[in-house]
């Protein structure tokens, strides 16, 4: 597609703002009515996982079918439809425009172009002008349709469960807002996630401004908490670390999944250019990684370890005594050539050398890798250290911590301090530390407000509830993770009459009437000046970026580590938290597209599992499928946790991965009561690790659903491992090819495509994308266990070597278009052919049903939709 339009009209690539505000008044009519909620499904008690039934499948999938125009993600209006009286320039029937905008995260915006059909959004990529994803996209991205569209959206606003409206919203807050002036804000408090919208940051910081006495907290569940303690070790200061992977020739990570989760488009795109040999470009980086819990990151790794995350500590301050360091810790004898070896070649690497921390890692380990990047001259090099993107709450870039400002907010609501609390986006009642028991607290506040997606666990305990806009039908603007602003303008009029936060908090400051469109166009004005405004504002949206505002690196020196935190101590079992690769903290858990995406390690579909090496698993008697038990010290109100077993070749021993996001019980029907609920087992003390949990068997057995075992080709491993040299030792002439199929002839084109599985990384971005483009339905849990997932591009996951120490590789297999294709020469209706390009090609209405071609196919891209998945009697409209 292309990227770019010209700068008098952009709707080829990016859609003028003319054209935006043209289709966003054409469209403000067009919003579905709200629809009638649907019985919850029942689920059994088992691992606290739940089973949907076939049609419940079927209806919440239908938002899948409805992109292909189905049901529509917009209504056609209930009059009459008069044709236009001068039709808009741009919109043609048939003919795509692209705009520009960004999809939020913590971690940064991904500058993203979204296809539009007619006012609709029916496709993503990433914005090739954008810093954040150079043209890619990841799996969130790919899914995020599906979300807009999802029909379990929230549809109306809730007062104490009761729909009301937003008059009668803003008149409550008004009155509320109002009783608290003469208190200067005492009993006001506001609860965010991480904010990294300027617009609405500079809306908190006048709100808090005309109330002093106000606070404002910000938490995510994936939290930044480690890694600013860390920064302000090394430098006294909080900071964001941008890597700089193209030019890195030597990467250590400790615990670092950088080419995982949001953000790591960028960081796949720059690192795969290292990795990419040529006859011009014939040396690759090299990849160091330490980790507990096996990540893409470190399968894609040269030489790994697997470790217990107090023995990745100690092995992290070993390296950075090699490099010259003097680190305050004891002397570790473990792993000394590996750790000899990868210090030499850090060391030779110099410049061109880079030390990346994840966020789970204590701080001493992310001081420590800020140390050896100084020490090996990485910084202005391989990194850059910059502000932090995201708005400090409480008045201060970067001031407190998450979870420590949290806990002091659950405290004042205790102390009866909070008389109203506003939480914009978050779900803290299901994702908030168990040990700080958020729900009680948030009971005991006289007024509570809610924004959000979905009618989810917060929702049900506020007093207010106000369904959120999607960030393909709102205004707003966010940064990315060098600091590079995006507008982000809306694909189409709000489904169901959603607001986003600025609203929020303008309706807060009185000003209850201002759109979101009025707020941030007033903000940028503020900002930019009344001279050029338009020709600014214009080239904004058509670019998709604000030119000139990325950060400049900052100049910093590390300090001594005389202060560093003492080394931690191995302990017993350890219990480790991670975000899941598909539903992330379980913000995405109502997202079909996503939940059935097999995770590229695991691939596991529709639940989480305890992730548990196999000599671990072997010394507690565990086996894949096992329920087990989970719960912590007598009184820590931690527990009552069930979950099934999965072993995991490569997973650090005595050491258990926990995923986040499942156990939901109110983001929607899709997702209530699959899996199990980490959050509960999570302190705000130590949010990554627990070393107090008892695991006990229950003798109860759930098989996950996974497919790595579907279509392998009657048991045949697709995957050879060989070097260059062992290549180059076969040597001779190439054996003849027989076939007894017949041979084509190319005149004219024959298509092809290849994949280098050099820098393949598993993320499963292409699975969805082809999902997104080809409307390939999901088929459930149930299904997916039966072997009958409809994906046509699956990436399959094979380990080579013993299980404590495999190495990882991805096979992509798509749609193949078999220049010899088996399954054309046994189809006995010619349902599938060769076309004159090259082209193995599939003509639906010829075929009858026998699955001769599924069960000639080598690779096993056939897929028969056994039970009509597709069927539009389900489609929700």
């Amino acid at each position: 597609m292309s990227a770019r339009g010209s700068d008098d009209r952009a709707g080829a690539a990016h859609s003028t703002p003319a054209d935006a505000r043209r289709q966003w008044r054409s469209l403000r009519e067009l919003s579905p009515q709200p629809a009638a909620p649907a019985e919850s499904p029942r689920h059994d008690q088992v691992g606290a996982a739940g089973d949907l039934a076939r049609r419940e499948v079927l209806q919440l999938a239908g938002a899948s079918l409805a992109l292909a125009g189905l049901g529509a993600c917009t209504r056609q209006p209930p009059e009459t439809i008069l044709p236009y009286a001068s039709s808009p320039e741009s919109i043609v029937p048939g003919k795509p425009l692209f705009f520009a905008t960004a999809m939020p995260f913590a971690s940064g915006a991904l500058g993203i172009l979204v296809e539009s059909h007619m006012g609709r959004p029916t496709k993503i990529e990433g914005n090739p002008d954008h810093p954040s994803s150079l043209g890619a996209a990841d799996v969130f991205a790919q899914a995020a349709v599906l979300g807009l569209c999802d029909p379990e959206r929230s549809k109306a606003i809730l007062h104490r469960g009761s729909i009301s409206t937003w008059r009668s919203f803003t008149d409550a807050i008004g009155t509320a807002i109002s009783g608290q002036r003469p208190r200067q804000g005492a009993g006001l408090r506001i609860l965010s996630e991480t904010v990294i919208s300027p617009a609405l940051a500079d809306a908190l910081a006048r709100l808090l401004r005309d109330f002093p006495l106000a606070r404002w907290h910000a938490y995510e569940p994936v939290t930044r908490d480690h890694e600013r303690a860390g920064a302000r070790l090394a430098f006294g200061r909080d900071v964001s670390v941008l890597p700089r992977l193209e030019r890195a020739r030597v990467v250590l990570s400790l615990g670092a999944d950088f080419l995982g989760g949001p953000g790591g488009v960028r960081n796949a795109k720059a690192f795969s250019a290292t990795r990419r040999v040529r006859e011009d470009a014939r040396a690759m980086s090299r990849l160091y990684a330490l980790e507990s819990s096996p990540s893409i990151t470190g399968a894609m790794a040269d030489h790994r370890l697997a470790l217990r995350p107090a023995e990745l500590a100690r092995l992290a301050g070993s390296l950075a005594r090699e490099l010259g360091l003097a680190v305050p810790w004891p002397e570790s004898a473990e792993h000394r050539e590996w750790v000899r070896a990868a210090a030499e070649d850090l060391r030779s690497a110099g410049t061109a050398a880079l030390v990346l921390a994840g966020i789970a890692e204590p701080p001493a380990v992310h001081a420590l890798a800020h140390a050896m990047n100084a020490a090996l001259g990485a910084a202005g090099s391989t990194v850059d250290y910059l502000e932090p993107i995201s708005a400090g709450s409480e008045g201060a870039a970067g001031a407190g911590e998450e979870a420590s400002a949290l806990r002091g907010l659950v405290d004042e609501m205790n102390a009866g301090v909070v008389d109203l609390l506003v939480v914009l986006g978050a779900n803290p009642v299901y994702c908030a530390p168990a040990d700080l028991a958020f729900a009680s607290a948030y009971r005991k506040v006289r007024r509570t407000v809610h924004l959000g997606l979905y009618a989810d666990e917060t929702a049900a305990l506020s007093t207010w509830h106000v369904p959120e806009a999607h960030f393909l039908e709102s205004w707003g603007d966010a940064r990315a993770a060098d600091g590079t602003v995006s507008i982000v303008q809306p694909l189409i009029a709000p489904l169901y009459g959603g607001r986003t936060a600025l609203e929020i908090v303008s309706a807060m400051a009185g000003e209850p009437g201002l759109s979101a469109y009025e707020l941030v166009r007033a903000f940028w004005r503020r900002r930019r000046g009344d001279e050029g405004f338009e020709a600014f504002w214009r080239r904004s949206l058509h670019d998709g970026l604000v030119a000139g505002t990325a950060f400049e690196p900052l100049a910093l020196e590390v300090g001594e580590l005389k202060e560093l935190p003492a080394a931690p101590e191995p302990g017993g079992l350890a219990f480790v938290f991670r975000p899941d690769p598909s539903v992330w903290d379980g913000r995405f858990a109502n997202n079909a597209w996503l939940q059935e995406c097999p995770r590229p390690l695991t691939k596991i579909t529709w639940e989480n599992a305890l992730l548990v090496a196999p000599a671990t698993a072997a010394r507690l008697d565990l086996e894949d499928g096992d329920v087990v038990e989970l719960a912590g010290p007598p009184g820590s109100g931690l527990g009552g946790v069930r979950g099934a077993v999965l072993r995991l070749p490569g997973h650090a021993e005595e050491c258990i991965t926990l995923p986040l996001g499942y156990g939901r019980s109110m983001p929607g029907k899709l997702a209530d009561g699959l899996g199990f609920d980490a959050y509960r087992l999570r302190t705000a003390q130590s949010p990554w690790i627990a070393h107090d949990l008892r695991l006990a068997k229950t003798g109860e057995r759930r098989e996950p659903a996974t497919t790595q075992e579907h279509h392998r080709m009657e048991g045949r491993d697709p995957v050879r491992v060989g070097r260059p040299a062992d290549l180059r030792e076969a040597g001779g002439p190439e054996p003849e090819l027989r076939s007894l199929f017949p041979s084509w002839e190319y005149p004219g084109h024959a298509w092809g495509m290849v994949i280098d599985l050099t820098t393949c990384t598993g993320c499963n971005a292409c699975v969805v994308a082809c999902q997104a483009e080809n409307n390939v339905p999901v088929v459930g849990r149930e299904e997916v266990r039966a072997g009958r997932e409809m994906h046509w591009i699956r990436v399959d996951r094979y380990f080579e070597g013993e299980a404590e120490s495999p190495r990882t590789y991805f096979q992509p297999v798509p749609c193949m278009h078999c220049e010899t294709a088996p399954c054309e020469v046994v189809c006995p209706v010619a349902a599938t052919v060769h076309d004159s390009e090259g082209l193995n090609q599939m003509v639906y209405n010829r075929c009858v049903g026998t699955r001769y071609c599924s069960n000639n196919c080598p690779y096993k891209v056939r897929r028969f939709n056994f039970l009509n998945y597709g069927n539009h009697d389900d489609v929700p409209v």
